[in-house]
């Protein structure tokens, strides 16, 4: 069975029970199943086979989900797009999977009137869902009309790949992960396991869809499930909690971000949050203080800890939280996780390697890039490029990133990507950027800066440097001008250095 056909069954089994709540509307398991049909057989009869990639570049609606599942059915490869990014970002990966169709957001539109022409094939596959104007397209709705809601002929099976979902760039060009249906079989497990998932549960879901949190963390698994969503177009927190009251929701999976919203607009003395039974945290580290606020609530907070290639690798428990708080867990039930030495050999207790692992949840390699797949995929392992060590009890705690990455309001930025473009700045001599703490967003970036010969640059003018060239999460909080950069004796730039507590 791919993933296609779980829509399909479950509109057999609970016809009538809601599947997705989005805005006012309720949609059923049928409803669902038959509109993932139009969208399927409206794709094949556009000329989409077996292996095509088809993109989104979609807020979260239901629309993203209809051609999620109709992509599955039909064996087309999905491709969500980030939209907080650039066009000048989209554009390498439109270029990178070259997509036969584009389903986009109407707010979105003069973004993709500048990647107009960048799609294959002969057919006019940009499709605009809401309000648009674009002269090469056509509504969702004119796209489906034609078409009937009979299911499709499966031409998918169980290694046969499904997503390709991008992660950021590490050298200035992000990597495509391609993800097949059996990574997404085995990682939905692994969430069902981590939320205790049951068919009556509602899942609260403010993450992003093209995000593989939002995605195949939460929306993926609650179908499959036979539960139902709540799907939100962007975050609000009293909308959140007013949601949860009204619907009696009782799983809310976020970024601590979120959660650290909404408890510093006290909507929690608010609204009556009595039916939740969990909420779920990855994307950042959690502050201890976040986690000890809501359990005095009464209500669970559980970790988990992943990447775009894998998913889910660990988890901790609200028990854990609190007992072994700074840790990313233990390893998540369908996965095998190992943290190595240079040697490949497994370190001891407390002694700092690299997290590798393997399992049913890897990703099949990137996308266009068998160099890279091999360097990251050895022997049956992935080595993930994080740094960390595990205590006498088995939890894993992060060392470092070797890439030097950090995470900002649940988006991965990485360092390298921002200083390469920084760097074009004629004002700039040198440049490095690391992630330091902060309170709204759990990290940001701070550039530290040498400037050119006779110049200087400020915080401002970085700021209108990057607008609109880079996604405005990237984009550092904090200049600060150095005459040097602390450097080791090959010339690599000592980053821990310049790393200092913040208060």
């Amino acid at each position: 069975m791919n993933i296609g056909q779980w829509i399909a069954k479950r509109a057999d089994l609970h016809p009538d029970k809601t599947a997705i709540i989005f805005r006012d509307e309720h949609i059923s398991y049928r409803e669902l199943n038959e509109r993932s049909n139009l969208a399927a057989n409206a794709l094949l009869a556009g000329g989409v086979r077996n292996g095509d990639r088809v993109a989104a570049l979609l807020l979260n609606c239901p629309e993203f989900i209809e051609v999620y599942f109709a992509c599955s059915k039909i064996g087309a490869i999905f491709v969500p797009l980030n939209f907080r990014l650039t066009a000048t970002e989209l554009e390498y990966q439109m270029r990178d999977s070259s997509p036969r169709f584009l389903f986009f957001s109407g707010a979105l539109s003069e973004v993709v009137r500048s990647l107009s022409g960048l799609l294959e094939g002969e057919e006019v596959g940009y499709v605009g869902v809401g309000e648009w104007r674009l002269e090469d397209g056509r509504p969702y709705s004119d796209f489906v009309a034609g078409a009937v809601a009979v299911e499709p002929q499966s031409a998918a099976e169980f290694e046969y790949p499904q997503v390709i979902m991008y992660t950021s760039g590490t050298t200035g060009n992000p990597k495509g992960a391609l993800l097949s249906h059996r990574k997404t079989f085995w990682n939905t497990f692994n969430a069902e396991l981590f939320f205790d998932l049951r068919h009556n549960d509602v899942m609260l879901i403010p993450m992003p869809l093209f995000h593989s949190g939002g995605l195949n963390v939460g929306m993926v698994p609650t179908l499959y499930k036979g539960a139902t969503a709540i799907l939100y177009e962007s975050f609000d927190p009293e909308k959140c909690c007013a949601d949860i009251e009204k619907h009696k929701v009782t799983l809310f999976g976020g970024v601590p971000t979120m959660f650290n919203m909404i408890l510093r607009g006290g909507y929690l003395d608010k609204y009556d949050l009595s039916s939740l039974r969990l909420l779920g945290a990855g994307g950042e580290t959690v502050p201890l203080s976040l986690i000890k606020e809501y359990q005095k609530l009464g209500v669970p907070f559980i970790q988990l800890f992943g990447q775009t290639e894998t998913s889910i690798i660990c988890s901790l428990s609200e028990a854990d939280s609190v007992r072994k708080a700074g840790s990313i867990g233990r390893p998540v039930f369908h996965v095998d996780v190992r943290i190595v030495n240079d040697q490949g050999e497994e370190v001891a207790p407390r002694e700092v390697g690299e997290i590798i692992l393997s399992g049913p949840t890897l990703m099949t390699g990137y996308w266009n890039k068998p160099e890279a797949t091999e360097e990251t995929i050895r022997d049956g392992w992935l080595h993930t490029g994080d740094l960390a060590y595990k205590d006498e009890d088995g939890f894993i705690y992060f060392a470092d990133r070797r890439k030097d990455m950090f995470i900002s309001g649940g988006e991965n930025v990485y360092p390298s990507e921002v200083e390469n473009f920084l760097s074009t700045h004629p004002k700039i001599s040198e440049v490095a950027v690391i992630g330091v703490a902060d309170d709204t967003w759990g990290q940001v970036g701070e550039a530290y800066i040498v400037p050119a010969e006779g110049q200087s640059i400020s915080l401002e003018e970085i700021g209108d440097f990057c607008e609109g060239k880079l996604a405005r999460y990237k984009i550092p909080k904090n200049v600060v001008l150095v005459e040097e950069m602390p450097r080791t004796a090959s010339g690599k730039v000592k980053k821990h250095l310049l790393r200092h507590p913040r208060a």
